[in-house]
């Protein structure tokens, strides 16, 4: 389902997932886009090019990302052309609970099935869960038993692909017994997640990059090193790195409300960041995350995750 063979290096514009599908290499993003969604998604399949549009239940947009791809097929763009992903939240990780779930974000996109469905987190939520959680609200996550409901959904033919976000090295080794999975982990110069990335090569399994511009707190559009390389290369740090990740092997999906700027952050064909300066970007410090989990799954008094390090199975 998710080994990843770039095409043509340099000039690559989409990975082949092992199931044979392909997934454009840059996406449109739409956390936190907020009330211009829809416009930000017709814009980016109308004018820019996009064909790979990222959502979730929870960002809570995905109607307006409906509307902008009804739009846009409207406009004559075909629904085979198009990538879409989707998640599934934390308080429908139960096996029955899965593919009402899919339903409702079928309905909200208005489309008859998605290309690729992941888990959005690997803990379960009770419904209306408090951020951060109170004891109790932290639930038994069957692992296992979301996964057969989520390939069910592939043999019914609503979901093209599925496959699972921010996991550890420890939990994708467990799911990874009985399963091959694309995953979704935050990734950018500042954050290189490493272990996560090297366990997914040595399976052959294709990774998403989000977050790639870093974060408000740490926005590394603003680093002088990529500054520097960016007025080097005549691109704009945004395009560098975007760029980065697509060299380093994985699909990558910036967000972005501005239409000047979604157009910008798919200019990254035609061109390579040179060795010299890819081995730079790789050699800034290590920051954080800029998702722990922490407000979500962490109650330092009751558990059953007391800090985010555990969240992260203490990898980090």
């Amino acid at each position: 389902m998710a080994s990843a063979q770039a095409m043509g290096q340099g000039e690559q514009d989409h990975f082949v997932l092992k199931s044979g599908h392909t997934i454009p290499a840059v996406g449109l993003g739409t956390w936190r886009a907020g009330s211009d969604t829809a416009h930000s998604v017709q814009t980016a399949i109308t004018e820019a090019g996009y064909r790979h549009v990222d959502t979730a239940a929870q960002y809570r947009v995905e109607k307006e990302v409906g509307g902008g791809l009804k739009a846009a097929m409207e406009g004559g763009i075909n629904r085979k052309d198009l990538f879409v992903t989707s998640k599934l939240w934390c308080t429908e990780l139960a096996p029955d609970k899965v593919r009402p779930a899919l339903q409702k974000t079928l309905k909200d996109l208005q489309l008859d099935y998605l290309d690729l469905y992941l888990i959005h987190w690997p803990f379960r939520l009770k419904d209306g869960a408090h951020m951060p959680p109170e004891a109790g609200e932290v639930l038994e996550f069957d692992m296992e038993g979301v996964w057969r409901e989520m390939e069910s959904l592939v043999k019914d033919g609503l979901v093209k692909d599925i496959g699972v976000c921010n996991y550890t090295v420890t939990k994708l080794n467990r799911l990874l017994r009985s399963a091959n999975v694309p995953p979704a982990m935050e990734m950018h110069p500042g954050w290189k997640n490493d272990k996560i990335f090297e366990a997914c090569k040595k399976h052959g399994i294709h990774v998403t990059a989000y977050s790639p511009l870093g974060s408000s707190e740490k926005n590394l559009a603003h680093d002088p090193v990529v500054e520097k390389i960016a007025n080097k290369l005549n691109k704009t740090p945004g395009q560098v790195l975007i760029k980065w990740a697509l060299q380093r092997g994985t699909s990558v999906i910036p967000k972005s409300t501005k239409d000047e700027r979604i157009k910008e952050n798919i200019q990254v064909f035609g061109w390579e960041i040179p060795e010299e300066d890819f081995k730079v970007l790789r050699s800034i410090k290590d920051e954080k995350r800029v998702l722990t989990g922490e407000e979500l799954f962490v109650n330092k008094t009751h558990g059953p995750y007391k800090s985010a390090s555990e969240v992260w199975d203490h990898e980090d």
